[in-house]
């Protein structure tokens, strides 16, 4: 067997210890050379995955074909008025638009030509014919204020409708809205609280709120890669220009910014904080109970020492074979330690625990052979099967765990040769004292017998756990939905939220591409049919229907309107005086008619406030003016614009909205948005599976999160099974019996189901970033049944109160550790990922300090 070589081994390194430092730390330099030149680490989860799957490829091949949909940096503008929201937009927009440095471009979506000139033609016939039939009412007050686009114009207006009351010739049930809103404005202003009014409010009553309560300026950045946050400059940038707008800064309006690179950035930002503070308290716990486990000084240093160096030799190794992590594979340094310090507590404890026969140095030589023939061949068997476990990972289509898997597992084996050259080489240079007995827990001797008593009590017990946990392993639920394990509170995400239940802003929408636009429109027909569908856009549904009638409803209305509409000479500005002695002039004319007016009527207010105004100072008339009629001009522009509406076809879309649905080969794309919320991982799955039956080649982001949680499941699948059998493989050829590998095995899926039961029961839902559990699962719990079963075949009588026991839980207490500190994380998706970590450590040291000793089988020295 391996036992006396490995103990020879270890002994030729203790005597050359300052030469195996030495070179250690050679190796050191370099895996911190290659660490800093070579290793990066990227937050996008499109690539946690293979290129190879069906689903990617298409997913692939959407975001070549339409770049300009990729690596966005958003602007979503929530403002009190629709106009305020609108300038803020256009002022960002010009603004970004001119830095090209850090933009490609910046665009308004909602603001192109041709979907502002065409606004009345996407309305149905019958609010259409309501929205020209209000107008056409309002056609005298339009006219007034053409003609005078002042308050002074306003006021005239005003008098007019006076008028009409005294005649009894004025019907303002309609306009009740619009007055009290001019009422409330009046009155700020005359109070010396100006804001500006809402026209487009007023004049488009409901039809404003068809244009959403967001504002978006959508902006392709120049990123640096070199940057752990590629877009932070160009965000940086945009926050600069938006600190600087009008609205903005009175606090009228919020600017938010989202999007891909955003939420990249922020993810990254994320794991980050916190992230020094909590590895610093880690390791000073960990350094705590590795003091508490082998009680000096003299042994704690070359442990840490030990680990350290084993870290930065496995981060080297994963500079060159992997280059960049992502963030599943930045944990391998987090899983290093918790089980490479298993490697070194075991060593360590028993080492402290011989009782050479010789003196001074040649004692230390003789206590580390002895360890390494009594436990080397322990770690190494435990190292082979947790690097087999691991190793299992790499050729599954995840990618995330596959990285974590190639590093992981070679970083066992160098735990491996750490444990058994450095860690021996330290050990004798720091010289600690020998013969500690105590290294055990004598204590534990009668639980030792109570278990061996109460074994097949026990063995019942945990059978029926098992079966629990068996049972519930269909009910466990995998969450694909990247978003669900980002900071809920970012700025990024605070501002998805804002559009996600919105199905034309929700990032939650399907695509597929189609040879050409014949075949988009009769996909778009088939699909628009299933129940689980709100809408779909192809580059037809940016040409209006029904034009023929609509056209003739709006050249009716615009033989009315545009006469008036359209003035060549406007007034001049009016002085302060001539708004004073307009808003005398109306409120006399109004102050003849209240008699006629109902209680509650706003002409009352607006009579009173006017009075008020005709004696106020020149600011205040001035603001006034400025309040009232700041976008009066931009509303009746738009009018006019729209009113001279002509018939479009397909081609008449403009390059800026085609080429988001229309390759130059001919091909289009079909978008499809989901009815309802798709935040819930159930129903993006019912959506997907109904469009899958129709179109199974379907691609967009709610197919790659159903998929990608598909594709994780299945490799976990075949990861797990191969782990299995690799490590039963390990485990026949070192134990070299059935009975013996079961032994190992069984406590292994005994702790696994354990896990599934805690996940149900608390519960805590399965992501691609929490996943990483079951992997380290395997490694540790076949690291800590190997040393007891070894043990048991060894002779050892009592399991507990051995110092293998005392290893094993300041192993748990130290790997622990290291996970408590992800489970604060702030990042949903670490904090998740160290909260199963945790519930797995539970499991398996349950299973290991329990279960294995009443599973072991008697010997006959059991019965003396």
């Amino acid at each position: 067997m391996l036992f006396a070589p490995i103990g020879r081994f270890i002994t030729f390194c203790a005597r050359h210890a300052w030469a195996v430092v030495a070179l250690f730390l050679v190796l050191s330099g370099a895996g911190v050379y290659a660490g800093m030149t070579r290793l990066g680490v990227t937050t996008d989860t499109s690539k946690m995955l293979s290129p190879r799957l069906e689903w990617k490829q298409r997913s692939d091949e959407m975001g070549r074909l339409f770049p300009q949909k990729e690596n966005l940096l958003v602007a979503v503008i929530q403002a009190k008025m629709p106009e305020e929201g609108q300038e803020t937009a256009r002022e960002l927009a010009a603004k970004i638009s001119s830095d090209h440095k850090h933009f490609s471009f910046a665009h308004r979506p909602d603001a192109n030509p041709y979907l502002l000139r065409n606004g009345l033609m996407f309305l149905e016939p019958q609010p259409l014919s309501q929205v020209l039939n209000d107008t056409i009412t309002a056609q005298p007050f339009l006219a007034a204020l053409a003609q005078d686009p002042s308050a002074r114009g306003l006021f005239g207006a005003l008098s007019l409708m006076a008028e009409g009351i005294k005649q009894d010739q004025a019907n303002l049930s309609g306009f009740q809205a619009p007055l009290s809103g001019f009422a409330n404005t009046l009155e700020q202003a005359v109070a010396g609280h100006a804001e500006a009014m809402s026209w487009q409010q007023l004049l488009g009553g409901k039809l404003s709120d068809l244009a959403g309560n967001y504002q978006f300026v959508i902006t392709k950045p120049i990123l640096d890669y070199g940057s752990f946050q590629p877009g932070g400059a160009a965000a940086d940038t945009m926050r600069q220009a938006v600190s600087s707008l009008e609205f903005v800064k009175n606090g009228h309006a919020k600017v938010y910014l989202t999007g891909q690179v955003q939420l990249d950035d922020e993810e990254f930002a994320t794991v980050a904080e916190g992230m020094v503070a909590g590895l610093l308290g880690s390791l000073a716990l960990v350094t705590l109970w590795l003091t508490l486990a082998v009680r000096t000084w003299r042994v704690v240093l070359p442990i840490v020492v030990t680990l350290v160096v084993g870290l930065l030799l496995t981060t080297g190794f994963a500079a060159v074979a992997v280059g960049t992590l992502n963030l599943i594979s930045v944990a391998f340094a987090i899983l290093f330690v918790g089980i490479a310090v298993d490697f070194a507590i075991q060593f360590s404890v028993r080492f402290r625990a011989q009782t050479p026969t010789q003196p001074g140095e040649e004692g230390v030589f003789e206590a580390l052979r002895l360890t390494g023939e009594e436990t080397g061949h322990q770690i190494l068997v435990a190292a082979l099967a947790t690097s087999a476990g691991f190793l299992a990972f790499t050729p599954t289509a995840f990618l995330g765990v596959a990285q974590l898997g190639l590093i992981a597992g070679i970083g066992m084996l160098v735990a491996f040769i750490c444990t058994t050259t450095l860690l021996p080489s330290l050990l004798k240079i720091c010289h600690p004292p020998l013969n500690c007995p105590s290294m055990g827990y004598a204590f534990m001797k009668p639980v030792d017998i109570k278990i061996r008593h109460m074994r097949k009590l026990l063995l019942g017990f945990f059978t029926l756990v098992a079966l629990v946990g068996l049972a519930l392993v269909p009910s466990l639920q995998f969450d694909g939905d990247p978003l669900h394990t980002k900071n809920p509170n970012s700025e990024g995400m605070r501002a998805l939220k804002l559009l996600i239940n919105n199905p034309q802003t929700s990032p939650y929408s399907a695509e597929l591409l189609v040879h050409s636009l014949a075949d988009a429109e009769k996909e778009t027909t088939r699909l628009s049919n299933l129940p689980d569908v709100n809408d779909v856009m192809w580059l037809g549904s940016f040409v209006p229907t029904q034009q023929q009638q609509k056209l003739a409803l709006i050249q009716d209305a615009a033989s009315i309107l545009l006469p008036t509409l359209i003035v060549p000479q406007p007034k001049a500005a009016p002085t302060a005086d001539d708004l004073r002695k307009s808003a005398h002039d109306t409120s006399v004319a109004l102050a003849g008619v209240l008699d006629k007016l109902p209680a509650q009527d706003p002409l009352r207010r607006i009579q009173a406030a006017l009075a008020k105004l005709a004696e106020a100072p020149d600011a205040t008339v001035q603001a006034a003016n400025t309040a009232l009629v700041r976008f009066l001009p931009t509303e009746l522009d738009q009018l006019r614009t729209m009113l001279q509406a002509t018939s479009v076809s397909i081609k008449d879309v403009p390059p800026e909205i085609a080429d988001d649905y229309l390759l130059p080969d001919g091909r289009a794309l079909v978008e499809v948005h989901p009815k309802g919320v798709m935040s819930n991982s159930g129903a993006l799955r019912k959506f997907v599976a109904s469009l899958q039956k129709v179109e199974p080649q379907m691609a967009g982001t709610a197919v790659d999160i159903v998929e990608s949680a598909r594709s994780i499941v299945k490799a976990f699948e075949q990861a797990a099974g191969a782990a299995i059998v690799m490590i039963a493989v390990i485990l026949m050829l070192a134990l070299r019996r059935v009975k013996d590998m079961a032994l190992v095995l069984a406590p292994l899926l005994l702790s696994a189901l354990m896990t599934v039961i805690l996940i149900v029961l608390l519960p805590e839902t399965l992501n691609f970033a929490n996943i990483i559990a079951l992997p380290l699962l395997l490694g540790v719990g076949v690291s800590f049944n190997i040393y007891f079963v070894m043990n048991w075949r060894d002779g050892v009588k009592y399991p507990l109160a051995s110092p293998t026991a005392r290893a094993v839980l300041f192993s748990a207490l130290t790997t622990g550790t290291a996970f408590g500190s992800l489970a604060l994380s702030h990042h949903p998706g670490t904090a998740s990922m160290g909260r199963l970590l945790l519930l797995s450590l539970g499991c398996t040291l349950l299973a290991t300090l329990v279960f294995v000793p009443a599973l072991l089988p008697k010997r006959p020295i059991d019965e003396a």
